[in-house]
């Protein structure tokens, strides 16, 4: 008797882990496009800085505040989504990050001047930082809780592969359908992202912990203590100078290598 409550213990166990698995891969599968996206948009805008700047006629100080613009509409929007993904449910602010993102890239194709491009850039930002907070969040919460450096592992490929797929694809599809076709290919794969994404469910981790529960602050929970305080503040220094050093490497080196040693050409 005890044997086979034992076996119908195992069983249940394994198919509920099975459930959760497959719930999860397509959690992970939906991220991983979704930083593969972020990773490719991010980068282009790094590679086709000078095409951009001799098309449009803007200054050096007006090229780079696009990339600025950039991050820093990434910042205010992976603080204000992540703030709303508390309260309104990952997966529904997820989407509304994606849809903003792939908006507002596509309509970088469609910039007369600084200004509107400006105006793309920033608010394209706020849907890449949303989308890149919640992602990582939705994928810790529905991933098994024993596994959750793999899977962070994986989703953290998907920004390298997006990232490597800028680096392939500049050189080949720049010359051919210019800076403003590369923007509009910044719609595929928010469009596939959007679709993968919208047949997720909220994972039953956040359900159970929200449910029937007062809201509760999720920035006054980075300061509750003064422990968590210093681990919040570590976090923010170490994060900061690491995005520091990439960003500063991965944007800026592609355009002047290619000032430096090819100063006379630009693809427009």
């Amino acid at each position: 008797m005890g044997n086979e409550q034992s076996t119908t213990a195992d069983t249940f166990d394994s198919t509920l882990l099975t459930a959760v698995d497959s719930e999860a891969r397509k959690v992970v599968c939906g991220s991983v496009i979704g930083y593969a996206m972020d990773g490719f948009d991010l980068l282009i805008l790094g590679f086709m800085l000078k095409a951009i700047t001799a098309d449009l006629n803007l200054t050096r100080a007006q090229g780079a505040s696009l990339v600025t613009a950039t991050l820093l509409g990434a910042v205010i929007g992976g603080i204000g989504f992540g703030v709303l993904s508390d309260w309104l449910g990952r997966v529904r602010v997820l989407t509304w990050t994606i849809v903003l993102f792939a908006i507002f890239t596509g309509l970088c194709a469609f910039a007369r001047g600084y200004w509107d491009l400006l105006f793309y850039r920033t608010v394209a930002g706020l849907g890449l930082g949303g989308e890149f907070g919640i992602g990582m969040a939705l994928v810790a919460e529905a991933w098994p809780a024993f596994k959750p450096a793999r899977a962070s592992s994986y989703v953290g490929l998907g920004w390298q592969t997006g990232v490597f797929a800028a680096a392939v694809a500049t050189p080949i599809l720049l010359p051919a359908i210019r800076w403003r076709g590369m923007f509009a290919l910044g719609i595929i794969p928010a469009v596939a992202a959007y679709f993968i994404r919208h047949s997720l469910h909220e994972p039953e981790v956040f359900v159970a912990r929200t449910k029937d529960k007062p809201k509760e602050s999720a920035l006054r929970l980075l300061v509750k203590d003064w422990d968590t305080s210093k681990l919040s503040l570590g976090m923010v220094i170490l994060c900061s100078v690491q995005n520091f050093g990439y960003y500063g490497v991965m944007i800026w080196l592609p355009n002047y290598l290619a000032t430096r040693f090819f100063p006379g050409r630009s693809v427009r």
